[in-house]
């Protein structure tokens, strides 16, 4: 069995209280498991650690790094997802191995055509530790880094701790399970768009499932199991999160990646990322990424925004052309109150039934393949794009994921570590 921690003392949780971040409409505050330092920091004492971190891998305002490193705790290599471990990279852009300025501490990038630790990455390394914030949606790519840091571990026979954090879109889960045919970087699983697990309890239910790939399906099971040494006490072990729940509203202090700035922009991600796969702005190169969309023929009285170069989107679709589309900003709350409590695919009917070349409306790849097609990979499946060029009502398309998603609901609840 995967392991967790007991919670620790009363005294312990007070003392970190300054470094918590708040709930909305949470009376206690939510620890995260990078807090929990009087839990962890005993496990990796004088051990050699390669950390899997970024910008969000924070304690208060404090990066995890420079805490560890302030504890005594000596860290040998950085890895680092997409947007790098600084976080201010292009989403897709290519980021190559350095030495990070602030630590002198090597990094390297796990994103691109390399997306797991090699053995001479590791070979410096005692224990793995991966902490990063994620958003709980399936095409958000932190996910498929978790599950390649996981094969590179158990291959690599190195013991994984996951600093557990909460999942800001954790209340709901909704959109169409990926098919496996449509597996890719942006969905490796058979999971829906919004899945309601935090990376400690998806790390679970890929390790429970045997999604890893065969050789390390085959090790897994003794690397959990394994008698443990005096010298490394665990070899999977899930930091757990305190005071959090799947209801939780959990507002993030560090914006994830660099489009998505706001809790606006995390809540509407999962409904208006689809628009990627069209010839639509999503919004990026506006300061309200994901929170509008729209394209230069669309009627001219729609909500008007022009895309420009920005840090984070430097060639934004649309880049300086006056986009006509919709504006679904608002405070926090209205966001919430829009979204519902499920993916809207209403967006995409309304903007396919307003453009005028429905039939360059989608982005189509050069092979012809379905499955090649950006917006088949973020849907997990050829089926939305023909369910919207087809004129099928919100609700019908709906109907059509009831059967996949309480198959996946089914086995999801075996790895819940959190109340619903």
């Amino acid at each position: 069995m995967i392991k967790f921690l007991k919670q620790p003392s009363y005294l312990l949780a007070a003392l970190f209280l300054a470094f918590i971040q708040p709930a909305i409409g949470q009376q206690k505050m939510i620890v995260t498991g990078a807090s929990r330092l009087a839990t962890y920091l005993p496990l990796i004492k004088n051990k050699r650690i390669g950390i899997f971190a970024n910008h969000t891998s924070m304690i208060g305002n404090t990066h995890l790094v420079d805490t560890l490193r302030k504890s005594g705790i000596q860290i040998t290599v950085i890895f680092g997802p997409e947007h790098g471990f600084r976080g201010t990279a292009d989403a897709g852009e290519k980021v190559g191995n350095y030495i990070d300025q602030q630590t002198g501490i090597p990094v390297v990038s796990l994103y691109g055509s390399k997306r797991r630790p090699s053995a001479e990455d590791v070979k410096d390394v005692d224990i793995l530790i991966f902490d990063i914030q994620d958003v709980g949606v399936r095409f958000y790519t932190y996910i498929s880094s978790l599950e390649e840091f996981m094969e590179a571990a158990v291959t690599l026979g190195k013991p994984l701790m996951i600093l557990d954090r909460p999942n800001p879109n954790g209340f709901y889960v909704d959109g169409p399970v990926l098919k496996k045919d449509f597996r890719s970087f942006v969905g490796m699983q058979p999971i829906p768009v919004v899945y309601g697990m935090t990376l400690g309890e998806y790390a679970m239910m890929i390790s429970g499932e045997q999604w890893l790939s065969p050789e390390a399906n085959a090790k897994f099971s003794y690397y959990k199991t394994a008698e443990n040494s005096k010298d490394t006490p665990f070899h999977f072990l899930v930091i757990k999160c305190q005071n959090y729940t799947h209801q939780s509203k959990y507002s993030l202090k560090e914006k994830p990646s660099p489009n998505l700035p706001d809790m606006q922009s995390v809540y509407l991600y999962p409904s208006t990322c689809f628009f990627e796969g069209t010839v639509l702005s999503e919004g990026r190169g506006t300061n309200t990424p994901f929170q509008v969309f729209g394209h230069p023929t669309l009627p001219q009285n729609l909500y008007a925004f022009t895309p420009v170069s920005t840090a984070g989107a430097k060639e934004p679709k649309l880049k300086n052309q006056r986009c006509y589309g919709w504006n679904l900003t608002g405070t926090t709350e209205e966001v919430l109150k829009k979204t519902d409590g499920r993916i809207q695919i209403k967006y995409l009917i309304d903007a396919y039934k307003l453009f005028p070349e429905k039939d360059k409306f989608f982005i189509l790849p050069k092979s012809g393949k379905t499955e090649d097609a950006f917006f088949n990979k973020l849907a997990g499946s050829g089926e939305l794009m023909e369910q919207i060029k087809k004129g099928m009502s919100e609700e019908e398309i709906r109907k059509s994921w009831e059967n996949d998603l309480t198959t996946f609901m089914a086995i999801r609840k075996k790895y819940l570590m959190y109340e619903e």
